[in-house]
């Protein structure tokens, strides 16, 4: 009843159980022909029942033509509204302000400066976000659970908004209320092989035996009959083609450092390492040579002793069967 609440000349004089929602029907016939007298500021049509509550303001508005202008309905308290020049405002010192922010309900680009579409928590002065994000947030999280997004105050947070128009309806979180997720409590009874056999088709499924519909062991969100995927009587679960593990996961998997394809037997079941090279390193104390293998590759003669291949490097190759030949000195 937005008419009843934000009408200018209405006052809610019964009981809730009387009339509408306590507006007596003599008082709302008398508001009636009040209204029809005024016009409104925005669009210039007759009818309008809502006036600005601001000192020595003489404006008149319907309720959607203020909206898309900029006023303000309060939803506490005596329901006053506020035209675009005489509305409530949010005052952030100018440190706190940004010229660029991300709104913290849909995560979209904003302005960081309060303003009619752009507000703050007034808790933290960090969490920003736009009016219609919040209100709809507030009308999903109703008034046990509606706080700030990013600090989690309520009262400050809820005084706050309800000052800025921001309705907040007395009741339970839209999630608690009964039968809120009734559809996640659905099975999925479908069978979804690529070639379904069952006579009765694939909506069709056994309580046991090969038309026994098995769900997916990891999503639950595909099946198939144990005959579609020729799946054994023993057989106790069974995983879709997004969910299987794909094959060879898991397994050491062939790599190389550096160089072409190298020893086909090795490329396929080795796993390729550096060859240490051997260089004559001069010894610090007498100066003499001696043989020190160093970290470097060396480019040299094959990697195997069998002439298959002649990589442009050298790999050591773990394969039985293979020997490995040491590069000359």
């Amino acid at each position: 009843p937005v008419f009843q609440y934000h009408a200018s000349g209405l006052v809610q004089r019964g009981k809730d159980e009387e009339g509408f929602y306590g507006f007596l029907y003599p008082d709302i016939r008398q508001e009636l022909k009040r209204a029809v007298q005024k016009t409104c500021c925005v669009c210039g049509c007759k009818g309008a029942s809502i006036a600005c509550q601001g000192r020595k303001c003489t404006k008149n508005f319907h309720f959607p033509c203020g909206s898309e202008r900029g006023c303000i309905y309060q939803f506490f308290g005596e329901f006053k509204s506020f035209c675009w020049k005489h509305r409530p405002v949010q005052r952030v010192r100018r440190r706190q302000q940004q010229a660029e922010t991300i709104c913290v309900v849909c995560l979209e680009s904003m302005p960081g400066k309060p303003s009619y579409s752009a507000m703050v928590c007034p808790a933290c002065k960090h969490a920003w976000f736009h009016r219609g994000c919040i209100q709809g947030h507030a009308l999903r999280a109703a008034l046990y659970h509606f706080r700030c997004p990013r600090c989690r105050d309520m009262g400050t947070f809820q005084r706050e908004m309800f000052r800025m128009g921001i309705k907040i309806p007395d009741r339970d979180a839209a999630w608690e209320e009964e039968g809120a997720f009734s559809d996640q409590y659905h099975r999925h009874t479908r069978c979804d092989a690529g070639c379904c056999l069952y006579v009765g088709g694939r909506e069709q499924s056994a309580d046991d035996g090969p038309w026994q519909l098995l769900l997916c062991n990891s999503c639950g969100s595909q099946g198939t009959h144990r005959r579609c995927s020729s799946l054994e009587a023993t057989r106790g679960t069974w995983e879709c083609e997004d969910c299987m593990e794909p094959a060879g996961a898991g397994k050491d998997v062939p790599r190389r450092t550096l160089g072409g394809a190298g020893c086909g037997k090795g490329s396929r079941d080795g796993m390729w390492t550096p060859w240490p090279s051997w260089k004559s390193t001069p010894s610090s104390a007498a100066g003499s040579t001696a043989q020190k293998p160093q970290p470097s590759l060396f480019r040299g003669p094959i990697g195997c002793s069998v002439d298959c291949c002649r990589p442009a490097w050298r790999w050591r190759v773990h394969r039985p069967g293979h020997r490995r030949a040491r590069p000359p000195a």
